[in-house]
């Protein structure tokens, strides 16, 4: 049995993950752990013995934990992380609080997060995947990050620490995300509340907003993604390409990639992890069979497979 340190938070063993994502699969975590605060997650961490290795989850919006489950320690962070607080043009938001309630509530005060209103998931995972959409990006607001080492100690880390990238950040192994600090333009609370309303409804429009998803599954090909950069472009979407490989509506088990928005894979009927991640990389072989282009997963695939 192994040793751990003792919290105030709480510690569970065996958990089932299936229900803490949004695809609404995978197996149980060797422990998961909920800290109560900044201080107990430290405690845990530096107490933890180093070679047991621990992943941070947040609220499971872009993950498939495969039907083996997980053999680590998965830290997810709830209420103790998730406040809002303003400072004139700055945010500082806890990893845990939800993007939309952010975009939502500095938009109140007439400051502009309004990207994150669509974007699912949490303010720790919009940061280590450089979140995005409608040309923004996490790293065109990040200021400064707090984190958690996985030995205990509080780091304080800028933009170009993270190296982020399109859909991706560079944070070391077992790190733990704690808080961001965004800076945000100034705007009339009422233009940004039309404008997220605009999102939504496009969002609604083209997404399966209503179906077991995580996400976007693949990202869209290198030097089409839209990252900011003047090199850059947006002509070559992930989606183009699964819906030109005839993949629209495909389907593994009860996994299907959505007919309303290809890129989508949806739980569709009590979808396995094996049917999902299985169909994902069917997609991945056929649209490489069809236009020599390797699609690269966005979902963060975790854990191991049914035994």
């Amino acid at each position: 049995m192994l040793d751990l340190p003792t919290v105030r938070g709480v510690l569970t063993p065996e958990r089932p993950l299936h229900d803490l994502t949004w695809l609404r699969v995978g197996g149980a975590a060797d422990w998961l752990f909920q800290p109560a605060d900044l201080a107990d997650l430290r405690g845990f961490l530096a107490g933890l013995a180093p070679e047991v290795p621990v992943f941070p989850m947040g609220v499971g919006s872009n993950l498939i934990v495969r039907d083996g489950g997980l053999r680590a320690v998965v830290i997810r962070l709830g209420r103790g992380f998730n406040s809002v607080e303003i400072q004139e043009d700055r945010v500082v938001a806890g990893a845990a609080a939800l993007d939309a309630h952010v975009a939502r509530k500095v938009a109140e005060a007439g400051l502009d997060l309004t990207f994150l209103r669509t974007i699912p998931g949490s303010i720790g995972g919009a940061v280590r995947m450089n979140a995005g959409c409608y040309g923004s990006y996490v790293a065109d607001h990040l200021v400064e990050v707090q984190a958690v080492t996985r030995e205990g100690t509080v780091k304080t880390l800028q933009p170009a620490d993270l190296k982020m990238k399109y859909r991706s950040t560079d944070l070391p192994e077992g790190w733990i995300l704690t808080q961001a600090i965004f800076r945000a333009d100034r705007a009339q609370p009422a233009d940004l509340k039309q404008k997220m309303a605009d999102q939504l409804a496009k969002r609604d429009a083209t997404q399966p907003t209503k179906d077991r998803s995580a996400g976007s599954t693949f990202r869209n090909p290198a030097g089409h993604s839209s990252t900011g950069d003047p090199n850059d472009s947006n002509d070559l979407k992930a989606w183009k390409l699964i819906d030109d490989a005839g993949l629209r509506g495909a389907t593994k088990g009860g996994a299907q990639m959505s007919p309303k928005h290809p890129n989508f894979l949806v739980n569709a009927d009590n979808a396995t992890a094996q049917d999902l991640e299985s169909l994902g990389e069917e997609v991945r072989k056929k649209v490489y069979q069809a236009c020599g282009i390797t699609l690269e997963w966005e979902i963060m695939r975790v854990g191991e497979p049914a035994p």
